[in-house]
Order: structure tokens, then C-alpha cells, then sequence
């Protein structure tokens, strides 16, 4: 979950799915500009993603991980 700039939504959208392991991203209405789904062999690969390159993108104020545990579904 990624929170944006005001006015900048778009910008950031279109950066994430850049992104090598960024799946899915879509803009939402609430608290939250932005959902993102990132799909990676390696749990390392999604952490780097998410504090390497997601949170360094410009207009990006805030994201909030939540990690799947895979044996619940």
C-alpha cells in the first residue's frame, strides 16, 4: 500500500509497474493512493524492492507491507 502526493498519483503508478517484480498496481480511493502486488521468488527480492526502489521513488510519502502466509490460502 503506497501513499502518494497529493496530485501525484499517476506519476507514481506509472513508475511502479516499471518496477521488475511489481504485478499488479491500482489506484484506490481512502487512505491509501495505491495497491501493489509484487510477486518474487525470494522473500530478499520483495524487501529490496519495497526499500530500495519503491520507497525511493519520487512522491512516494509512505508504504505499508502486507505479507500472504502462504499455507492460509
Amino acid at each position: 500500500l503506497v501513499q502518494c502526493t497529493i496530485g501525484h498519483e499517476m506519476n507514481v503508478l506509472h513508475d511502479l509497474l516499471k518496477l521488475k517484480f511489481v504485478k499488479e498496481a491500482k489506484g484506490t480511493f481512502g487512505y491509501y493512493d495505491i495497491l501493489v502486488k509484487l510477486a518474487a521468488s525470494t522473500d530478499k527480492d520483495i524487501e529490496k524492492t519495497i526499500t530500495k526502489e519503491i520507497r525511493k521513488i519520487k512522491n512516494v510519502s509512505t508504504t505499508t507491507t502486507i505479507s500472504v502466509i502462504p499455507e492460509q490460502g
